[in-house]
C-alpha cells in the first residue's frame, strides 16, 4: 500500500471516528439504569437513561428528563467524561485540518516532505490523544454508574462512542506509523562494489573511449 493510501485510509477512519464522539458527546442515551429488574422498573416507572447532560424517566405514558446543572452535586466522573469529550470533540477538527494539510495532494508554498511528514504525525498524535479522551471517557462512565444507581444495560451513545474512539486510534497509529513515504530505490547506475584487486568499481556501463591508447 503506497503512503498516499494509508495516509487516506487513516484520515478517513479518524473522520469517522471523530463523528462517533461528537454523537456520544451530544446524545444523552449512554446507559440504562435500574434499581430492579426490567419488568419491575417499567411497572413502577423507575427505569432511566443516563447521559452526560441530563437523566431521563422512561415509561410507556411519560419521558421525562432533568438536566444536570448542579456542577457542585454532579458526580466527578460525569464532570471528568464531560471535560474528555468535550475536549476531544473540539481537537478533532484542527487535527484533521493537519493531517488534510498533509496529504501529497495539497502543495503548499515552498515545502518539503518532511515538514508534510512532521505535520502528518502531529495531526496523528492529536487525533490519539482524541481516541484515549473517548476510551477513558466511555469506559469509566458506565463503571461509575454500576456503583452509584445499578447498571442494566448500555445504551447508543455509548457505543457510539466505543467505535469513535477505536476508528480514531486506529486511525491515528496508522498516521503516526506510516507517514512517512516509500523510499526511493536505488539506481543501479550508482552502485559501487569493492574489489581487492582494484579497489571501488562502479558496476554501471562502460564508458566508451575513443583515445588512441599511447606506446612507450
Amino acid at each position: 500500500m503506497s503512503h498516499s493510501c494509508r495516509l487516506l485510509c487513516g484520515f478517513l477512519m479518524s473522520c469517522i471516528g471523530w463523528t462517533g464522539i461528537i454523537i456520544a458527546t451530544s446524545t444523552n442515551d449512554w446507559v440504562v439504569t435500574c434499581k430492579y429488574n426490567m419488568h419491575t422498573c417499567r411497572k413502577m416507572d423507575e427505569l432511566e437513561t443516563k447521559g452526560l447532560w441530563t437523566e431521563c424517566v422512561i415509561s410507556t405514558a411519560l419521558y421525562h428528563c432533568i438536566s444536570l446543572n448542579q456542577i457542585l452535586d454532579i458526580p466527578a466522573y460525569i464532570q471528568t467524561s464531560r471535560a474528555l469529550m468535550v475536549s476531544a470533540s473540539l481537537l478533532g477538527l484542527p487535527a484533521l485540518a493537519l493531517v488534510l494539510l498533509a496529504m501529497p495532494c495539497v502543495k503548499l508554498s515552498q515545502e518539503t516532505e518532511d515538514t508534510k511528514h512532521r505535520r502528518a504525525v502531529l495531526g496523528g498524535l492529536l487525533i490519539l490523544f482524541i481516541s484515549l479522551c473517548g476510551i477513558v471517557s466511555t469506559v469509566w462512565f458506565p463503571i461509575g454508574v454500576l456503583h452509584e444507581d445499578g447498571l442494566m444495560s448500555f445504551g447508543f451513545s455509548l457505543y457510539a462512542g466505543w467505535v469513535g474512539s477505536a476508528l480514531c486510534f486506529f486511525g491515528s497509529s496508522m498516521m503516526i506509523c506510516c507517514s512517512r513515504g516509500d523510499s526511493p530505490t536505488q539506481n543501479p547506475e550508482n552502485r559501487y562494489y569493492y574489489s581487492k584487486h582494484s579497489g571501488v568499481t562502479n558496476s554501471g556501463p562502460p564508458i566508451n573511449s575513443h583515445a588512441k591508447s599511447a606506446h612507450v
